[in-house]
């Protein structure tokens, strides 16, 4: 019988897996090639066990974490009694625990005692996984074929020794192979990074004392959780929340969260959302699994780590072909923001009744821009995709919402960089990067502003949209009104259109400008319940234009 575990070994063994998630973080953002990844950070770092359960993860992107157990499991299915030291596996496809194919995840096996114990993962946004067109975000995608090369779970190197072929025949198959071999590699070496550190705990601890700590930190964190939905009232609460559109003429389309809390359990079934869709948006299981977990921790206290344990309250139901689980044959590349941030919407709109003081208005929708060209200063093609002009955050029962965080999936774990930076590296000019004065919803706390961004591209070039939000804004809470929405332009040759969420093949000739003013977070209460004081600030910063809003958020 093992000797019970003090609680200070428990805190180290907690805090230090904590600190090697965010280690590995450091080392993937000092070491990836591109943008996507380097300044905007669009990766996320997970420890997870063999029993597929989420242990440790860092800040980065929760609709990222939130689908990784559910890739492990696809993983342990697929090399069952086969996985040895020094292997590294990896996968991107939705059927197996992808998110959307953009996104390819490494995971390296962690050995202790002769014994394999855990998982340390890399799930990282590629800036290019091959299919019909550059950047993955295909609106003119009718299968997921048409998005990029599908990867399952796939071993790259067995027992150390890298499969070059098949690292080959990927590379070979995206337009930016530099760039995908460089990020692929930081990925590789963020894992073995995690698996060292946790190799060095187990010389220290002993593995299992480690895992006897884990299974108390998991246990402490499923007490902290029910804790906190038991105070909640208990009920069956519904929330709505709409995609502008499917990008293939049906508007209006409808994320249905039935949502049912008893004792310390609460169930999530969006088996009424509407049917799926022919275009991409539409979201994977896994994803979906994701946004559920995501509206979930945005309602329990911060301090509860976010891990298996916390989880253990949530159950979920899903209706195979609606819009929130595709059949496997659809696309579903804008999944991780629409209708990911839909799921939590709407979930936290059912959950207002029950927790009113815990639940925040919405977050605003990402639109993205991305756009391929000549660079002449490097003699190469470019991409860009676009992560500056971020809208606001929802306001919520504490103060008004952040300006300029982004969107509910990342709640301000995606960043937007250095405007210098991307006009060095890019045949950009940023004219204007400023807050969008008037764009958060009023309520008693005001939603974050949005972006007010004036962009020239010096160089003939073609660019797609993906997102959402131009014709809804998000959503007001508790009496607070919604955000404005977005609006996004063209301006070519003295004359402006607007783009749609959802435009293939938009040609952009040299100098012609981008004017995107992003959408505002949605108002928190009543807006006549807001404090005199904040309404004369609000006043003031309506006469200055909101502000600048520069390299950082």
């Amino acid at each position: 019988m093992a000797k019970p575990l003090d609680p200070i070994t428990t805190s180290v063994v907690q805090h230090r897996l904590s600190s090697v998630v965010e280690e590995m973080g450091e080392a993937m953002l000092r070491t990836s090639y591109s943008q996507i990844l380097n300044a905007s950070r669009d990766f996320s770092i997970a420890i997870c066990d063999t029993r597929s359960r989420l242990i440790a993860q860092a800040d980065h992107i929760p609709v990222h974490v939130g689908a990784l157990p559910w890739a492990v499991r696809a993983v342990e299915a697929a090399f069952t009694g086969t996985i040895e030291p020094g292997d590294v596996i990896l996968l991107n496809d939705p059927t197996t625990g992808g998110s959307h194919l953009p996104d390819v995840t490494a995971f390296v096996p962690v050995f202790g005692e002769g014994v394999r114990r855990y998982w340390t993962v890399v799930r990282a946004h590629m800036g290019d996984i091959g299919g019909a067109t550059h950047g993955a975000y295909n609106p003119a995608a009718t299968e997921i074929w048409q998005e990029g090369l599908r990867i399952p779970p796939l071993k790259l190197y067995e027992a150390g020794r890298l499969r070059t072929d098949v690292l080959d025949l990927i590379a070979l198959n995206v337009r930016f192979p530099r760039d995908f071999r460089g990020d692929l590699a930081a990925m590789i070496g963020a894992a073995h990074l995690g698996e060292r550190r946790i190799e060095r705990l187990f010389r220290e601890i002993g593995a299992e004392r480690v895992e006897q700590a884990v299974e108390a930190v998991l246990d402490g964190a499923e007490r902290q959780a029910r804790a906190v939905v038991s105070g909640w009232a208990d009920g069956t609460y519904r929330g709505e929340a709409l995609l502008d559109d499917d990008g293939r003429g049906r508007e209006d389309v409808r994320i249905v969260a039935t949502v049912t809390k008893r004792g310390s359990d609460l169930s999530v079934d969006l088996s009424e959302s509407d049917p799926q869709s022919a275009s991409f948006a539409n979201s994977s299981h896994a994803n979906t699994q994701a946004a559920v977990a995501m509206a979930f921790a945005y309602l329990i206290d911060p301090d509860i780590p976010k891990n298996d344990g916390a989880f253990r309250p949530l159950s979920v139901t899903l209706r195979k072909g609606s819009v929130v689980w595709a059949d496997d044959h659809l696309p579903v590349t804008l999944c991780t923001t629409h209708p990911a941030n839909e799921i939590v919407e709407a979930i936290v709109k059912a959950l207002s009744a029950a927790c009113p003081e815990r639940a925040m208005a919405g977050w605003s929708r990402r639109f993205r821009i991305s756009v391929t060209g000549d660079n002449p200063r490097t003699g190469k093609r470019f991409i860009w995709h676009m992560f500056h002009a971020r809208p606001g955050g929802g306001a919520s029962p504490a103060g008004d919402g952040w300006s300029g965080a982004g969107e509910w999936h990342s709640v301000g774990g995606i960043k937007f960089g250095s405007i210098e930076v991307a006009e060095a590296r890019f045949p950009l000019r940023f004219d204007r990067h400023e807050f969008r004065a008037g764009s958060g919803g009023e309520g008693r706390h005001r939603g974050g502003l949005g972006t007010a961004m004036d962009l020239v591209v010096e160089v003939p070039a073609y660019a797609h949209t993906a997102g959402e939000g131009a014709r809804h804004g998000a959503a007001g809470l508790l009496g607070g009104r919604d955000g404005a929405p977005h609006d996004y332009r063209l301006v070519s040759q003295g004359s402006s259109r607007p783009l749609r969420t959802k435009e293939f093949g938009i040609e952009i000739a040299a100098g012609d400008r981008l004017e995107v003013r992003s959408g505002g977070g949605g108002g928190w209460g009543r807006p006549e319940e807001r404090a005199p004081e904040a309404q004369a600030c609000d006043l003031t910063r309506e006469l200055t234009q909101g502000g600048h809003a520069g390299g950082q958020e």
